[in-house]
């Protein structure tokens, strides 16, 4: 009789939070007291050798209780699959998953339950990558490319980007890819930080944060913006002192301002000489961000970390409405989706900055900057993957900077995988941390036994 196959025997799901609140790491004008939180996914699998597969979505607190419950809400999907046809065809999964009927409802292709497939999938690509042996970027690099254009759906993206442009995009990306991969082994990929610009740090702290920056090696840095244009204009002049003319400076308003309000806000700044504006109205709203793309050139329009989906960001580019495509590992519906949204900035020939921070961002984005440099864009020039130093201490393969490169991963996977201990300590409400802040027995913070 033939072998049984291996099968996804479970789906455990985690509501992990972090306290990054209390010192404001993370603040910004729309996010004034972040719980940088994982909705954290393992894929347990009957194989003799305990493999799984690791994945989350990254919110900042409150209601990532809603976002476990939307990943548990596909456990039907991915129990009992076999480990081996699972992971030759990620797409296959991700397919289920989007076109489930009920379920597609409460979308279609956004919002929390879209998330929570991109926390599934980014899970069974995690599985797939320890199964070969590779870390993420490069099991991607060196596929056939005709698989990898199986592995997208192009669903309402022909009119911008059909199978036969993607197909012939990752084929051209492979001619120097040997090269390009030794060259990444050794150089790693550019980084900027948004380490030092906090909206709740004081000057002080955003000085000696963003001298630290510059001398560890990072050509940007990033500022949160647009909470009072005063305060602005102060902290950007105090951040172009301690940086110098020759380090670029990103702002960030994460999505505060109207389409006048982003102009005027803009333009008041460009004398610091600030090399984007990111996230400068809603993340919905196309034609607003083209209106301001082209009044405040040559300061560049970024945005993408809250955009939805694939049509989303193929709709910015048809209309121009961005310098700078920012995708982010866990909004979208995993790697299959950010494939789609690679390619297509391939073809419109707009540079990828991923977003990144938060809990594990950092980890998972870096293997799709990787693979784009090493098999699609063929270039790192006026790229670069965001830093935040916050939690990395927390996951088995941490991110590894080097004079403001990410060094590439060698450890099999999507680098997803947390430590158990910070899962035990974490969990919210019961992990050892929280436990003991609801215990009226416990000291608090500051207080002593």
């Amino acid at each position: 009789m033939p072998p049984t196959p291996e099968r996804i025997t479970a789906v455990d799901t985690h509501d992990i939070r972090f306290p990054t609140s209390r010192e404001l790491d993370g603040s910004d004008a729309m996010n004034p007291d972040p719980d940088y939180s994982a909705a954290y996914v393992v894929l347990r699998t009957d194989a003799p050798d305990g493999l799984e597969g690791h994945g989350f979505a990254f919110t900042i607190g409150r209601g990532n209780d809603v976002q476990v419950a939307a990943i548990h809400a596909l456990r039907h999907h991915v129990v009992g699959r076999p480990v081996q046809e699972v992971c030759a065809d990620p797409g296959s999964l991700f397919r289920d998953l989007v076109g489930d009927s009920q379920l597609r409802w409460l979308g279609p292709e956004k919002g929390v339950m879209h998330m929570a497939i991109g926390a599934v999938v980014n899970a069974v690509w995690d599985l797939a990558a320890r199964r070969a042996g590779k870390p993420l970027w490069r099991l991607l690099a060196e596929a056939d490319p005709a698989w990898l254009v199986d592995q997208m759906d192009f669903r309402y993206l022909t009119d911008a980007l059909t199978p036969e442009e993607a197909l012939d995009l990752l084929r051209r990306g492979r001619r120097g890819a040997r090269q390009r991969t030794a060259r990444l082994l050794e150089h790693g990929y550019p980084a900027y930080t948004t380490s030092p610009g906090w909206l709740g740090y004081d000057d002080d702290k955003l000085t000696r944060l963003a001298v630290r920056a510059v001398a560890d090696g990072f050509r940007q840095i990033k500022l949160k913006v647009g909470a009072d244009l005063d305060d602005d204009i102060r902290r950007c002049r105090v951040a172009r002192a301690a940086i110098g003319p020759g380090i670029r400076m990103a702002v960030d308003a994460n999505q505060r301002w109207d389409t006048a309000e982003a102009i005027r806000w803009t333009t008041a700044l460009a004398a610091f000489d600030p090399y984007w504006i990111e996230e400068p109205t809603s993340p919905d709203d196309v034609l607003a961000h083209a209106a301001i793309r082209a009044a405040v050139a040559p300061v560049k329009v970024a945005t993408g970390e809250h955009v939805h989906n694939r049509v989303v960001f193929k709709q910015m580019l048809q209309a121009g409405a961005l310098d700078v495509l920012q995708i982010d590992a866990a909004r979208v519906g995993g790697v299959n989706e950010n494939l789609a949204i690679l390619l297509l900035a391939a073809k419109y020939g707009v540079p990828v900055c991923p977003h990144a921070g938060g809990v594990g961002l950092c980890e998972l984005v870096q293997h799709l900057s990787m693979f784009d440099y090493v098999a699609v864009s063929g270039t790192t020039e006026d790229r670069v993957i965001e830093y935040v130093d916050h939690l990395h201490e927390h996951f088995l393969a941490p991110v590894v900077i080097r004079g403001g490169h990410y060094t590439a991963p060698t450890t099999p996977g999507f680098s997803a995988a947390m430590r158990p201990e910070s899962i035990a300590r974490y969990t919210y409400p019961g992990g050892t941390f929280w436990a003991a802040e609801t215990d009226p027995l416990q000291p608090r913070k500051g207080q002593t036994a």
